[in-house]
C-alpha cells in the first residue's frame, strides 16, 4: 500500500515535522456513499410530525345512505357525504357536510402521521467506509478548492498539537490569519437571509461552512474556537460525515492536529 506524508506547522507556519498519514486517509474517493450517510444523519435528527388523530372527525355525523332510513339522504338529491344535523321538522333536516375530507372543517384525506418512522438506515460498515472516504476527501486539494474553500498554496497541512491549548478566540483567529485562511474566514463571516418560509421559522440567516479544526480529545481549543464564524471544532472519536462533508457535498477545508492524527492509526478509527 502506497505511503502518504504530511508536513507539521506551528503558530508561525513553520515546519515543525512531517508525519506519515494513517492508511484510513488513503481511501477511495465515494460522494456516492458520503451521500448516503450524511441522508442517515439527517434523517435520524429530524423531528417526528402529524396532525391531531381526531382532526376534523370531533363531529357527530352518522348519516345513512339507505333508501328507507328516514333520517337518510337517499332521495333528497344531494351528495351522499357525512353531514352533521343542526335540526330537524319531520323528515326534513338542517344540516350541513362534515367528516368527510372535502367538506369544511373536515378531516385530511392522508394527513401526515407522527408514528412515521422518517430515519434512513445505513450499515455499519458502509458509514465507516463513508467517513474514511470523506477524511480522505479534505485532504485533496482540487476537491476543497472545488467546494469552494479560499485555501493556501501549502495546504494540506497538520498543525501542530500546542495549538490545542490556545484559550482565547482572538488567539485562535490570528493562528487561522497566519496560516492563511484569513479569506476563509472572511468567506464565512458573510450573514445571508434564506429565502422561503425558513426565516420564519428560526432560520432567517444562511452562513457558508468554514474550516473544521480535528483535534485529539478534551482541551481548550473545543471552547475558545467556537465563536469563530463557520469554524467547527471537533474531537476525533467525534467525527462523522456531515462534519467532513456538509450538505453531503465533500471536500470540506479541515486541518488536523498532530495528535488528532495519531490517535486515527494509533486508536484503529472507522476501521
Amino acid at each position: 500500500m502506497k505511503k502518504m506524508k504530511a508536513q507539521v506547522f506551528d503558530r508561525q507556519k513553520k515546519k515543525s515535522a512531517e508525519v506519515e498519514l494513517p492508511s484510513q486517509f488513503l481511501e477511495e474517493y465515494r460522494p456516492d456513499l458520503i451521500k448516503r450517510a450524511v441522508h442517515a444523519l439527517q434523517s435520524a435528527a429530524r423531528q417526528r410530525y402529524g396532525t391531531d388523530p381526531l382532526a376534523g372527525m370531533r363531529h357527530s355525523t352518522k348519516l345513512s345512505k339507505r333508501r328507507r332510513k328516514y333520517r337518510g339522504c337517499y332521495g333528497f338529491g344531494i351528495s351522499r357525504v357525512n353531514r352533521k344535523i343542526f335540526s330537524r321538522r319531520g323528515t326534513r333536516f338542517n344540516w350541513a357536510g362534515a367528516f368527510s375530507p372535502q367538506t369544511r372543517g373536515g378531516r385530511r384525506a392522508h394527513p401526515p402521521k407522527a408514528e412515521k418512522n422518517l430515519e434512513k438506515k445505513l450499515n455499519i460498515k458502509e458509514n465507516k467506509k463513508a467517513i474514511r472516504s470523506a477524511m480522505a476527501a479534505t485532504l485533496v486539494k482540487s476537491i476543497v478548492e472545488e467546494r469552494g474553500h479560499k485555501i493556501p498554496i501549502e495546504y494540506p497541512f497538520l498543525l501542530d498539537s500546542s495549538l490545542e491549548d490556545l484559550n482565547k478566540t482572538k488567539d485562535v483567529e490570528k493562528v487561522l490569519t497566519d496560516l492563511g485562511f484569513g479569506e476563509e474566514l472572511e468567506r464565512s463571516l458573510v450573514k445571508k437571509i434564506r429565502a422561503g418560509l425558513g426565516k420564519l421559522r428560526g432560520r432567517k440567516y444562511r452562513r457558508k461552512k468554514g474550516i473544521l479544526v480535528v483535534v485529539s480529545g478534551e482541551c481548550p481549543l473545543l471552547k475558545s474556537a467556537k465563536n469563530v464564524p463557520g469554524v467547527d471544532v471537533v474531537e476525533v472519536k467525534s467525527l462523522n460525515a456531515e462534519l467532513l462533508a456538509p450538505g453531503a457535498v465533500p471536500g470540506r477545508a479541515a486541518l488536523w492536529t498532530q495528535k488528532a492524527v495519531e490517535a486515527v492509526g494509533k486508536e484503529k478509527l472507522f476501521v
